[in-house]
């Protein structure tokens, strides 16, 4: 980089006038039906919908137009830095040896024009978030060279590839957590766009005529039935749009991660902030065999906006086997810790908890449904027996097998835990990564003799738990995996209820 200042690409104005022309089409179209079906004269119509179209474009575009001009870039040899000057000035500025990442996202508009928005994140954060700096947008081939230039490199070998999209994995889209709630999103699409098209009524009217015959269980297993049809082809295509093309490899001390269909994104993660990985295996998925693997890395925070595309996740579902051989390459172990671990089983207590908490949501469901059928609708009440007969063994099942689930243990330089049955989670966390260790016991757990045992760390989101260990198990495991931080706890704690309490240590370089 030449060190100047520079302004952002001028194509900016092309994607803001592309991004809201689709904005002024997708929310015009159905006003100017509503209005049109209200009486209202075609030439008005066209009038308020196309002039508040083209206002919304023209002020939009010369808003982008004002960012673009006063915002200015550039890239030292000491420093990144963009500043925006405009009634108020900001300038915001980070050394170079900070940057950790350059990540690159394209969406398909930005593809089309042959430009990118590049992140530069420095891994830290401070009382507003993460410190980084986005450049939105860049001409590609720059981001290119920002990713290639600014990252620390801890030598300049050739990319080694790692784990590569294989199109069987798209097995695991329907059985993913979301496709329920895709298909409910698909039905209440339906009233609403027929809302829109004033429609609804005849809408309802060909529902109930084409089920007319049927009986109340049968009825409500042919709307489940078609809502987990809609909700998968929903999944397969979220899958398609988020990981086609997925590519995930190693460069210079460097892990990149290459996915996105309609959109692209690049995403960096320097190894030095490895702590170690999670491999996840929500329900349906861990059913058919699949794993997801995480990285636990220092600074990294997932806002809202990114839950969807977590910048964690270094490997989609896929056979677990695979997601245990990448995490091992990616620690450079010879076997990943969360499968070599021998893990401690959690007390008897710990699964009275889990059946008395999963029946008992099961039950209260059923309760509830019930005085809602007496108050309300009679048809509630079968739901209500129905949701008892189906959910309190579904709760059984998951109860149990969240017991089994539980667990924890020491692997080399690893602390091991795990648990869940929805979304069970193994961690693999270093040792030298563990700042200091939290430990709570509600009332109803010291009732029991158990404790939730937290290590606390700088990586993903602060810390790690282990429910429902045994008081002397929890402490000594703490003990075990970070000698002397715990031990003036043991003695003390001898015979005695555990009070919340903390202690901790400076943190690893």
């Amino acid at each position: 980089m030449s060190g100047e200042w520079q302004r952002l690409d001028r194509r900016t104005l092309w994607l803001t006038a592309i991004y809201l022309l689709g904005l002024v089409v997708v929310a015009g179209v159905p006003t100017a039906l509503l209005l049109l079906q209200g009486g209202v004269a075609a030439w008005l119509v066209s009038l308020v919908v196309g002039g508040g179209g083209l206002v919304l474009v023209t002020h939009g575009v010369l808003i982008d137009y004002v960012r673009w001009w006063y915002t200015e870039y550039r890239i030292t040899a000491e420093r990144v830095e963009r500043r925006f000057t405009f009634v108020f000035r900001t300038h915001k500025s980070v050394p170079r040896e900070r940057v950790r990442t350059v990540d690159i996202n394209a969406t398909i508009v930005h593809r089309l024009l042959g430009l990118a928005s590049v992140r530069i994140g420095t891994g830290q954060q401070d009382m507003f978030g993460k410190v980084s700096i986005t450049f939105d947008p860049l001409a590609r081939e720059v981001g290119e060279a920002l990713r290639a230039e600014l990252p620390h490199k801890e030598d300049e070998g050739p990319e080694v590839e790692l784990a590569r999209l294989d199109r069987r994995w798209i097995r695991y889209a329907p059985v993913a957590i979301t496709t329920p709630a895709l298909g409910a999103g698909a039905f209440g699409l339906v009233m609403q766009l027929s809302e829109w098209f004033n429609v609804q009524v005849a809408v309802v009217d060909l529902i109930r005529d084409l089920f007319r015959e049927l009986p109340l269980i049968p009825l409500l297993g042919v709307i489940v039935a078609i809502g987990l049809v809609l909700g998968a082809i929903g999944s397969l295509g979220l899958w398609v749009e988020l990981w086609w093309d997925f590519r995930l490899s190693r460069q210079s001390g460097n892990l990149l991660v290459r996915r996105g269909l309609l959109t692209r994104r690049s995403l960096t993660l320097e190894e030095r902030r490895l702590r170690g990985v999670e491999v996840v295996e929500p329900l349906g998925a861990r059913l058919a065999g699949g794993a997801r693997l995480d990285a636990v890395a220092s600074g990294f925070t997932v806002s809202i906006d990114e839950r969807r595309n977590d910048p964690r996740t270094l490997l989609p579902v896929a056979p677990r086997r695979l997601a245990h051989r990448v995490a091992a390459e990616i620690l450079r172990e010879p076997v990943v810790p969360t499968e070599a671990a021998a893990l401690t089983p959690h007390p008897p207590a710990a699964r009275r908890r889990r059946l008395l908490w999963a029946v008992g949501a099961a039950v209260g469901f059923a309760l509830v449904l019930a005085v809602l059928g007496l108050l309300l609708v009679e048809a509630l009440l079968h739901l209500a027996w129905i949701s008892a007969v189906v959910l309190t063994p579904a709760a059984v099942w998951i109860a149990l097998d969240a017991y089994r689930a539980l667990g924890h243990g020491i692997n080399g330089e690893y602390l091991v835990a795990r648990r869940g049955s929805v979304r069970r989670s193994t961690v693999a966390l270093r040792r030298d990564g563990i700042i200091g260790w939290v430990v709570t016991s509600s009332p109803l757990q010291r009732r029991a003799g158990l404790v939730t045992l937290t290590a606390t760390t700088a990586a993903n989101h602060g810390g790690y738990r282990i429910p429902d260990a045994g008081e002397a198990q929890a402490l000594a495991l703490a003990d075990a995996a970070v000698p002397d931080l715990v031990a003036p706890f043991l003695d003390a704690d001898q015979g005695a209820g555990v009070a919340p309490r903390q202690a901790a240590r400076q943190p690893t370089p």
